[in-house]
């Protein structure tokens, strides 16, 4: 029996970190959230791959919020920005997680 190979697509997530040393996060932060664009089958696979790839950074992932392919996006009705398509595209061509904007959390 063959085995068919699903494609990639890539997936927006929102990943939610706390403190831990080495993290890189400024100095007052007690957190942070994370938009990043992920390759993957699915968007299981895209979660897990993010997750041990920012674990493997010295992050501390807490949280991950899923909107799903550009597709589901557009049928939700965001908008999705030339600069993000083009970073979308960028991890699905190189099978990547790209971190695409780090908002810090201060008390």
């Amino acid at each position: 029996m063959e085995k068919t190979k699903r494609p990639q697509q890539v997936y927006t997530l929102l990943v939610q970190v706390g403190r831990k040393a080495g993290d890189g996060l400024p100095k007052k932060a007690t957190g942070a959230a994370l938009m990043i664009y992920a390759s993957g089958v699915d968007e299981d696979e895209a979660v897990r791959e993010t997750v041990a790839i920012l674990k493997q950074a010295d992050m501390a992932p807490l949280d991950v919020t899923g909107y799903g392919t550009p597709e589901d996006r557009a049928a939700q009705g965001h908008e999705v920005a030339a600069e993000e398509r083009t970073l979308m595209d960028k991890a699905l061509a190189e099978n990547a997680v790209i971190v695409a904007e780090v908002t810090p959390f201060f008390e």
